[in-house]
């Protein structure tokens, strides 16, 4: 059976081609479109679509509203489209954290040249949206931690494949030199945002660094880091070249770059830089993985949660050979089980643990 998809968009050049596009994947299915809420509540009533593809600002009902229906309804897989602005991604992060399951961007120019280029990203948005297990999502906001306030008070053809070889060489066998503090390094993708939120709201100040990568377009990240920031006891920021991998601190890898560890004697820091899109992914989690194997091996502690694909399964295990201590969301708290069932297959995983064992291996990746 196809994946059944409704299109809610006022655009009608949005909606047409899209569906135009969606109709050249034979698993996908534009059963109905609608011009707003409104309409598309109506012909919900009759037939209920696998995933929707939502905008956020359209007339008589915004997006935000007609997701939070959803929600406490019937809970389904919904992909907010969203455009390429500093206001669309403060408006989007309030749709993440109400349960919407991925991004997919818009130009404010160029628009149909634009969805037919990104057809084969729509298409994959898509499929993994029909896949998640909505009863994993948790759409209720995370209460701040008390520790945050007294701190805030102070394409049709895909395109190709490339392997973390496109950014750096493989780290080599050689053994690293011990450091006092070790760090850790995240991973994630789809239902990420929801569940980076629930383990970083739980750690102490006192926890070990922590460099992340979240699949997410660029100018999200830093509306998703300041989120977070307000929600956690941690700092939480948007990564820039320099940022020194610091005790209490989460530095997450800005949209649309790569993020790389560096070391410098006994400190780590990140390098953000443009590159090719690695695993089908900029920021890949790969790339971040990979220059962790080198800048610091077994002083490393990695961590890969849900998410669709395989982005980072190598990397972890060039971690996982070089000693440091790996660990894998299981299937049963995972949103998409992609990105840790690939890692865990390639022999990469030391520990498979759930979304709320995720806190506890952070605070424990000091000693």
């Amino acid at each position: 059976m196809p994946i059944r998809v409704m299109i809610v968009d006022d655009s009608a050049i949005v909606r047409q081609v899209m569906q135009d596009v969606l109709a050249k994947h034979k698993d996908i299915q534009v059963f109905a479109t609608a011009s707003d809420p409104l309409f598309a509540i109506e012909k919900m009533k009759n037939d209920w679509p696998d995933v929707i593809v939502l905008d956020i600002e359209m007339p008589r009902m915004d997006g935000i509203t007609f997701l939070r229906q959803i929600m406490g309804t019937r809970p389904t897989p919904v992909i907010i489209c969203s455009t390429l602005t500093e206001k669309g991604a403060d408006v989007t992060m309030q749709a993440l954290a109400a349960g919407a399951i991925a991004i997919i961007t818009k130009p404010t120019m160029g628009l149909k040249n634009f969805i037919v280029d990104s057809s084969s990203e729509l298409a994959g948005a898509i499929r993994a949206a029909a896949g998640a297990r909505m009863e994993k999502m948790h759409s209720a906001p995370t209460p701040p931690n008390p520790a945050a306030a007294q701190k805030n008070a102070s394409g049709l053809t895909p395109r190709p494949k490339l392997s973390a070889d496109a950014m750096l060489e493989a780290a080599s066998g050689s053994a690293h030199i011990p450091t006092t503090e070790r760090f850790v390094v995240i991973g994630t993708s789809t239902g990420g945002t929801q569940a980076l939120e629930r383990v970083l709201t739980k750690l102490p100040r006192t926890c070990p660094g922590i460099a992340l990568v979240q699949h997410m377009p660029e100018k999200f990240t830093q509306s998703f880091a300041k989120r977070l920031d307000g929600l956690c006891a941690i700092d939480v920021k948007e990564a820039e070249t320099g940022d020194r991998i610091l005790p209490g601190l989460a530095l997450i890898a800005p949209g649309g770059k790569h993020m790389l560890v560096k070391r410098s004697g006994a400190q780590y820091f990140v390098e953000v830089k443009d590159g090719p899109l690695v695993s089908r992914h900029r920021p890949s989690v790969d790339v971040l993985f990979r220059s962790t194997a080198q800048a610091a091996g077994k002083n490393a502690v990695a961590i890969i949660m849900t998410g669709m694909g395989d982005d980072g399964a190598r990397g972890m295990k060039e971690l996982h050979d070089l000693g440091a201590r790996t660990y894998a969301q299981d299937e049963e708290s995972c949103v998409v089980f992609g990105m840790p069932k690939e890692a865990i297959k390639l022999g990469g995983v030391d520990h498979i643990i759930s979304l709320d064992e995720v806190p506890d291996a952070v605070v424990k990746a000091k000693g």
